[in-house]
């Protein structure tokens, strides 16, 4: 990987002023690169290194007096250089947050939302940060089987049954109660009609005939094309937006963070472009997106059966444990794929 000039030493100065960094909070000094373990160089010959990455554009100096912070670049370059032990190193969760999250998924008998909820309350609660979870539109998912339910005289339901294990159902209201003629033929055509479709695609056209109660096949029709239009919206789940409280000094800034996660659309179209192109972290204005550019998002795919059906994800600050955050999201989100998989 080119590194601009960027050499082994100085790469192992960076990653300990980024360490130091987002464990204190504070700007880093050559005398603390030179404390920690593995680093085996003069001060001086690290503070010659640190002053060579400001140059480069790695690092920065806030104030005169003061020790140095990474930039988003010198972020970017350690986040490339993390090995697949750096991350499963520093993101090993312990016996306890292990036991949580064997015993969520090995009981998570939900609702495909309630599930999805629950994953970024659990994501934000293994983390400290803010967790973003995305699952299947249900839409796209596939009728397993579609019925209409009188409940009383005049009220009845149209019930669907999908493949990602959700139940949608649209309320109809009849003139009559239907016969159980009129209901039998009614539940024949519409499991002809829908099951094997994907609930955007399902269709239902209503026809008159002999035997045929127009009104009630009217009415059907009508409640199919509400499920059919009415759903399509992506399910996005934000857990643990209180951390972003403790994440920023100003105000100002967390109120803008939290209003764009507010907006659906613009969390959605980050990940999805995000996923597109393969990323799994976006660092300050990489997100794209002007009021993220003080935080980082890391994302991992959600897989069922061979396909990308969602993500799992966290954002917080640009000063975030990376290892650890990629560590999580990727354990989280191959338990979130299972379990979807398992129904």
């Amino acid at each position: 990987m080119p590194t601009s000039g960027v050499d082994d030493r100085k790469i192992a100065v960076l990653r300990a002023v980024i360490e130091h960094y987002v464990s204190t909070g504070q700007p880093v000094g050559s005398s603390h690169v030179a404390a920690m373990p593995g680093i085996t160089v003069s001060a001086a010959t690290i503070r010659n290194d640190m002053v060579a990455l400001e140059t480069e554009g790695y690092l920065v100096q806030p104030h005169t007096s003061a020790g140095r912070v990474p930039t988003d670049k010198g972020y970017r370059m350690y986040v490339d250089h993390l090995t697949s032990s750096d991350v499963a190193q520093a993101g090993r969760l312990n016996a306890i947050s292990r036991q949580r999250l064997g015993d969520f998924f090995d009981t998570a008998h939900f609702r495909l939302e309630e599930t999805l909820h629950r994953t970024s309350l659990l994501l934000a609660q293994l983390t400290n940060y803010t967790a973003v979870v995305t699952g299947p539109s249900v839409s796209e998912a596939v009728v397993r089987s579609a019925q209409v339910v009188v409940l009383s005289d005049r009220i009845g339901t149209v019930v669907a049954v999908l493949s990602n294990g959700e139940i949608e159902s649209e309320q109809i209201e009849f003139a009559t109660r239907p016969s159980e003629l009129q209901l039998a033929l009614a539940n024949s055509r519409i499991n002809e009609s829908l099951v094997g479709a994907t609930l955007s695609a399902a269709k239902f056209t209503a026809v008159t005939g002999v035997g045929v109660d127009s009104d009630v096949e009217a009415l059907v029709a009508k409640a199919v094309a509400s499920l059919a239009g009415g759903r399509g919206r992506d399910s996005v789940f934000v857990g643990g937006t209180a951390s972003l409280t403790t994440s920023f000094d100003a105000v100002e800034v967390v109120r803008s963070v939290l209003e764009t996660l507010e907006q659906q659309y613009v969390v959605v179209s980050l990940v999805r472009d995000m996923l597109s192109r393969g990323v799994s972290v976006a660092i300050g204005s990489e997100t794209g997106v002007e009021p993220l550019s003080v935080c980082s998002v890391v994302l991992a795919p959600v897989v069922r059966d061979g396909e990308t059906v969602g993500s799992v994800g966290v954002l917080g600050p640009t000063r975030m444990n990376y290892p650890a955050a990629l560590a999580t999201v990727e354990v989280v989100s191959d338990r979130l794929g299972r379990r979807l998989t398992e129904g």
